[in-house]
């Protein structure tokens, strides 16, 4: 979506010495800087985008919005032109805000969910929820932007640029309600500043990017963000309080004064109260307001229930009536990618795909997984390289200590040696059969299928690349799960 040249000052900047040009749009990437445009040179993990402003002075930008570092790295450029210079102390925040004046837009409604495990899950069900009462949704994060209206997207937060054209477009086509991720890295990069959320949900804290964080603290601090500078004040969260981080997190959200619904087993404004189990989904037995319910939902996980439960706390914080967010729950569906049931043997055995890449994951979903499945449980698992290192051999123990038979195979090595990936993975699973090719992996974790077993692999669930080096080649685990599957049992594939 393209907007009509806006002054400088629109966008809530101020150059210095007064200049208010017209602005003809927005780029974080020098790259893509046209006649007229805004560039935004940002301080960068690896590189100042200060470095980047002469380049952006020689394809024509009009402004630049930097920080103090930047303007200094590029005096001399600036300096030479003419073009107007915004220094602030933070300019993500300042971006994030411009982004979301110039394209002027989004879904009346809004919400976001943070937390280390769950968003898409819980994003997913909320806009199936807001579909099924009638809304015309959207969820957008780690799997794109899907519901009414759809769209890809390169992050789980995308920059303040993409972000708030993508809100605007959808807003355009009639999109009235959205549900999106708050990834750590987006939070701790004000991607979301100037979202206008009506409500935010936290599910829960484990370990993950370590990477990016240099501590826990900081991990949870950047996390916190969505209820502490997002959220508005009249805004309402939504907490899990099993979560040992819930009950913080709720005091962070009450101490801004906003509404809060808490979800939990032992506590709770929606509180669980009980499971049962079968081979193709669960009831679940919750209680709201006094009043105990049941419904059905066709999901494999016991986590899934609170994940369910997240969801309709935000639609019930969001507007709709109690009532009618209970009635639609047994319509929720399997996320893609997330405990997807992607092919099954001609036994009867089963096989899952999941996106669990971390200790705490595998370890959930593979519990979860477990009172659903008579026999053995098989899980296949590996690590990402170029991220947490720390996080691999726990990965490992994860999948030993509640799987009955474990593959270690790799995930997405990038620029890292995978055979070193494997081996700090298999410290914690000492017991585990190594298969560096995931095909393999696949097909004999596949092959090794009894009546009753259940094969879980882990780690790319929904995404259809494997990323090796510089380059990213075609692999889907559902589509090699099957192809598996047809050529062990003799079925056409």
């Amino acid at each position: 979506m393209n907007s009509s040249p806006k002054p400088l000052s629109q966008l809530a900047l101020t150059a210095r010495g007064g200049r208010d040009p017209l602005i003809a749009g927005l780029a974080v990437d020098s790259r893509e800087v046209k006649e007229g445009f805004l560039f935004a040179a940002l301080p960068g993990t690896r590189v100042h985008g200060g470095s980047f402003i002469e380049y952006a002075l020689g394809l024509g930008a009009a402004a630049v919005l930097t920080d103090a570092r930047g303007a200094e790295i590029a005096e001399t450029a600036l300096a030479a032109s003419d073009a107007a210079l915004v220094v602030v102390e933070d300019p993500r925040q300042a971006l994030a805000c411009a982004a979301a004046l110039w394209f002027g837009g989004q879904p009346k409604i809004m919400a976001a969910v943070t937390g280390t495990n769950g968003k898409t899950s819980v994003a997913t069900f909320l806009r199936q929820l807001w579909t099924a009462l009638g809304h015309s949704a959207i969820n957008l994060g780690t799997t794109g932007v899907e519901g009414a209206w759809t769209a890809p997207l390169h992050h789980t937060t995308p920059d303040p640029i993409t972000l708030h054209r993508v809100l605007a477009q959808a807003a355009a086509q009639g999109v009235t309600h959205a549900a999106m991720e708050a990834s750590s890295h987006g939070l701790d990069q004000r991607r979301l500043d100037g979202v206008q959320l009506t409500a935010a949900g936290f599910t829960n804290f484990t370990q993950d990017h370590l990477d990016y964080h240099e501590s826990f603290e900081a991990y949870f601090a950047a996390k916190a963000e969505l209820f502490r500078r997002v959220l508005p004040p009249d805004g309402t969260a939504v907490i899990d309080l099993d979560d040992p981080k819930g009950a913080e997190m709720r005091a962070i959200a009450s101490a801004r004064g906003q509404s809060v619904i808490t979800v939990g087993r032992k506590t709770g404004d929606l509180l669980l109260l009980g499971q049962r189990f079968d081979a193709t989904g669960q009831d679940l037995r919750f209680a709201w307001g006094g009043q105990t319910y049941q419904t059905r939902l066709d999901l494999i996980g016991g986590f899934q229930a609170q994940n369910v439960l997240v969801a309709a706390g935000l639609a019930i914080a969001c507007g709709d009536e109690v009532e009618a967010v209970f009635r639609a729950l047994p319509e929720l569906t399997t996320v893609r990618g997330r405990m997807q049931l992607v092919a099954t043997r001609d036994n009867g055995a089963a096989v899952f795909v999941d996106f669990a890449h971390t200790p705490d994951a595998i370890a959930t979903a593979l519990t979860a997984l477990r009172p659903h499945v008579m026999g053995r449980l098989i899980a296949i698992v590996g690590a990402g390289g170029d991220r947490d290192r720390t996080k691999r051999p726990l990965m490992g123990q994860a999948a030993a200590e509640n799987a009955d038979l474990v593959f270690v195979t790799d995930d997405n090595p990038r620029s890292e040696d995978p055979a070193a990936i494997r081996a700090a993975v298999l410290a914690g699973a000492p017991g585990a059969v190594e298969v560096g090719d995931r095909a393999e992996a696949i097909l004999r974790g596949v092959d090794a299928l009894q009546p009753g077993d259940a094969l879980l692999i882990a780690g790319k669930g929904h995404e259809t690349g494997q990323i090796v080096g510089d380059d990213v080649l075609h692999f889907d685990d559902a589509e090699q799960a099957s192809v598996a599957v047809a050529a062990l049992d003799g079925r056409p594939a």
